[in-house]
């Protein structure tokens, strides 16, 4: 796993880059969220869907919403990148839209996209 900085005046955003899975559980999104908080004090934090474990993406799992709540309770906001087209369910299409609605999670199409959202958003 890769960690890069990207800085805009005082806004810092961690983009994260792996070949694999990063989060595979709630624990896994919370180590991710401490070491980028503490590290490199980032509290925005992009990361591609490919980096997250299909199961966040089967709502009734109920992973997804564990690990964006805790995001929310940290006050860290969250990008997901890629390709959410694919995914035919209607109730991820309307979780995703009340996201993207919403001041702390996005899932957008890129990662030029997702630092121009959580570079404007405090």
């Amino acid at each position: 796993m890769n960690i890069t900085i990207d800085q805009q005046g005082n806004s810092k955003v961690a983009i994260i880059e792996s070949d694999g899975i990063v989060i595979n559980n709630a624990q896994d999104a919370l180590d991710l969220m401490a070491s980028v908080r503490y590290s490199d004090d980032a509290d925005k934090l992009i990361i591609d869907k490919s980096n997250i474990t299909e199961e966040f993406f089967e709502l009734k799992t109920k992973l997804a919403g564990e690990i964006l709540q805790k995001y929310v309770n940290y006050h860290v906001k969250l990008a997901i990148v890629g390709d959410f087209e694919g995914h035919n369910s209607k109730s991820l299409r309307d979780f995703i839209y009340e996201c993207n609605n919403g001041k702390h999670v996005f899932f957008l199409k890129n990662k030029d996209e997702a630092l121009q959202k959580l570079h404007n958003i405090s």
